[in-house]
């Protein structure tokens, strides 16, 4: 029994220290995570804008819908340069990720950038630069 509890105490005290470590890490305060960057799709044509002001998404076909700012999130082990996620309201999520090169298909231009919007059920690809 004292065994039993003291596995208890242990897994108990092991996850406090994790969590506590985890509220301890600093945010990304580098000035390249609050760069603005526009990010372009196609087929079917959208539009991300993203700044300080907001994160702006537009189509053709549909009035611009407006997210709250939100820092980018770096994924676990890389620089925040080189993936950026953006969770926006609604569990909709954008990631940006660093390439050699990203073409829009339609253009011979190429893009720093490679971007994935998932809004619902939806997924988009595209490209991205800073502004």
């Amino acid at each position: 029994m004292k065994s039993w509890l003291w596995c208890v105490a242990f897994v108990g005290m092991a996850s406090v220290v994790s969590l506590s470590a985890i509220a301890k890490t600093p945010a990304p305060t580098s000035a390249n995570s609050a760069r603005e960057f526009i990010v372009r799709g196609n087929e079917p044509f959208w539009n991300i804008t993203i700044g300080k002001k907001g994160i702006v998404y537009t189509t053709p076909d549909t009035k611009p819908r407006t997210f709250p700012y939100v820092a980018p999130i770096g994924a676990q082990g890389r620089p925040i340069d080189n993936v950026r996620v953006y969770r926006l309201q609604g569990n909709n999520i954008l990631v940006l990720k660093k390439v050699d090169s990203c073409s829009d298909t339609m253009s011979d231009k190429n893009y720093p950038y490679a971007a994935t919007l998932i809004m619902g059920n939806t997924v988009r690809e595209g490209c991205a630069e800073p502004k």
